[in-house]
């Protein structure tokens, strides 16, 4: 399966203000946005899977694949195209298990060892951070170059970075091995989030990679 991972949209409805999270998402996708993360920690369970059904109706309109944050049951109830797990979540290999081969996998790993237990457990690519800090979470620890440059050098399976990058900073992991970026507030806090996705594909065009095999 190819997947482009270039600029991967993460949802977060603490940016809405007048608009709506679907007209933002659509936005981000009129742009070229090309992977929606759908995250709800606070919506309860009938909610979230009647959200996820719409988004996913959208992202179908333009070909974007759509995860779910966290949330295996809703990913498979809304028909996604995968679901994201954190270290501290749920177990990646009964994830797996659950989900079977034919959806996206994805899952954080913040050290060497981890991105390569994701990896052997079935995932199909790697969120790593926070590179630049973090605007939606205050615990985060900060990952440097070097562990994100490891990170890619000790798998196979793609990684994304995550974590502060915005329209003006993502152009400084060139190098990194990274196959794209993972943005929160650098795409949904903005203004004018065409313009931040436009210039976001440009700076992940520097990375040297776009479609990868998963």
């Amino acid at each position: 399966m190819k997947l482009d991972l270039r600029v991967y949209a993460v949802t977060d409805r603490a940016w809405t203000g007048k608009r709506t999270l679907l007209e933002q998402i659509e936005e981000a996708l009129l742009a070229g946005v090309t992977m929606v993360q759908l995250r709800e920690k606070h919506m309860d369970q009938d909610m979230f899977l009647e959200e996820a059904v719409k988004v996913k109706e959208l992202t179908d309109q333009y070909g974007v694949p759509l995860i779910i944050n966290d949330n295996v049951d809703i990913a498979l109830e809304s028909g996604a195209a995968g679901v994201h797990v954190g270290q501290t979540d749920l177990d990646a290999a009964a994830v797996r298990e659950r989900l079977g081969l034919g959806k996206i996998l994805g899952v954080t790993a913040k050290t060497v060892e981890q991105a390569k237990r994701a990896q052997a457990a079935g995932a199909d690519y790697l969120g790593s951070g926070a590179v630049f800090g973090s605007t939606t979470k205050t615990d985060v620890i900060p990952m440097d170059m070097g562990m994100l440059r490891k990170i890619t050098e000790a798998v196979e399976i793609p990684v994304v970075a995550i974590g502060g990058i915005n329209r003006g900073n993502g152009a400084q992991l060139a190098g990194t091995g990274i196959a794209g970026f993972a943005v929160v507030s650098g795409i949904f806090g903005e203004r004018d989030i065409g313009g931040a996705v436009k210039e976001l594909l440009r700076a992940a065009d520097c990375l040297g990679r776009r479609e990868v095999e998963i």
